[in-house]
């Protein structure tokens, strides 16, 4: 199975989105490299990092998932390796 190396970017807008947004992250942890989140208090929004080593349809899935979710938005970069 060919993977590829991704980085996705989220901003959550609305803090009550955050448990459907963990939950979508959970079935793809087997993938997830890292994760880092920073609260920015002073906007009311969280920024997202996910590292993660995946098939390009199961990334491809998961960005998908996450930005039909209600106040998130999502970028995925992609590694050339």
């Amino acid at each position: 199975m060919d993977t590829r190396v991704a980085v996705m970017s989220i901003i959550v807008e609305k803090s009550d989105t955050v448990t459907d947004m963990n939950a979508v992250l959970h079935e793809y942890s087997d993938f997830i490299i890292g994760r880092m989140g920073l609260p920015y208090r002073e906007r009311g929004i969280y920024i997202i990092s996910i590292a993660i080593d995946a098939p390009q349809n199961m990334i491809s899935s998961l960005s998908g998932r996450i930005g039909k979710l209600p106040g998130i938005s999502v970028k995925t970069a992609y590694s050339r390796v």
